[in-house]
């Protein structure tokens, strides 16, 4: 993918139902609910990023809530510019109870819709009727698209054995030690669009030497590196920042371009490692 495709920051990919989701965008897992939250997602639409990404589980919906009414505010920012997605809890994964885990949602973001809604994790026997809520809550014009998180090929193919809808993203931990070499392919040969989160490794990877020396050569950071990474590899990427400085750092992907050898250097770092459960075991 050559830059001309990625010029900034408010660059957009189209959903396989048409839907424009930024290809950037910032991650809110593990900050407190309160001023940080509301700093956090303030500062991140003044420094022009589109897309906020929170879950019922992080427990900071409200905080997202009032970051993006004063930043809409403050920024003169439409409400529709905006691409907000949160996501179901495995405790709500029944029908009934993820209809009504999206009206909680809803109600502590104080939106009336929301851009993608997400089954957080493939909880067995429990995601499929989750799929047919959301699929409602699609077909109903409530939510603008639907997707899932940490679903590995098997659980998609499993999923798509009663589904109505293909889920349009499927967002799963991704970075340079974990490139989801199989579910990449999978997931593009059918239009699902793939996310990645934590693409900086929790900051495991900010020392290591093949992605300071490429760095070095852009006069780059190693996260920006990582994260040019997945945008030329067609992946929406969303770092998790609290720091203003870092927000705006990890917005700086626009003015270079990864070459073949270098993109090819970062997928050879693969070590299928992840600092996240594995979505075929996991007990939450």
């Amino acid at each position: 993918m050559s830059n001309h495709t990625i010029q900034n920051i408010q660059d957009t990919v189209a959903l396989h139902n048409g839907v424009q989701m930024p290809r950037l965008g910032l991650g809110v897992f593990q900050v407190a609910d309160g001023p940080e939250v509301v700093d956090s997602v303030k500062a991140a639409i003044g420094t022009g990023y589109r897309s906020i990404d929170t879950a019922a589980i992080y427990g900071n919906e409200a905080s997202v809530g009032q970051g993006l009414r004063e930043a809409i505010a403050e920024h003169g920012v439409a409400r529709e510019a905006l691409f907000v997605t949160s996501k179901v809890w495995n405790a709500d994964l029944g029908y009934e109870a993820t209809l009504a885990a999206y009206e909680a949602s809803l109600q502590k973001l104080g939106l009336e819709q929301l851009d993608l809604y997400l089954i957080h994790w493939p909880v067995e026997g429990k995601y499929s009727e989750a799929w047919r809520a959301l699929e409602d809550l699609y077909l109903a014009g409530r939510v603008r698209a639907i997707g899932v998180s940490n679903f590995h090929v098997h659980h998609l193919e499993t999923l798509m054995q009663t589904a109505r809808i293909k889920p349009m993203v499927n967002q799963v931990e991704l970075h340079p030690l974990l490139s989801q070499q199989e579910l990449d392919p999978y997931c593009r040969e059918r239009g699902i669009q793939l996310e990645a989160w934590s693409p900086l490794m929790q900051g495991q990877l900010l020392e290591h030497p093949v992605l300071q020396a490429i760095g070095a050569r852009h006069g780059k950071s190693v996260a920006q590196v990582i994260l040019r990474w997945d945008l030329q590899r067609g992946i929406v990427t969303i770092p998790k920042s609290t720091k203003p400085h870092r927000i705006q750092e990890n917005a700086s992907l626009f003015d270079f371009e990864l070459s073949a050898a270098e993109m090819q250097a970062i997928d050879a770092l693969n070590e299928n490692r992840r600092v996240g459960p594995d979505p075929d075991n996991f007990d939450f």
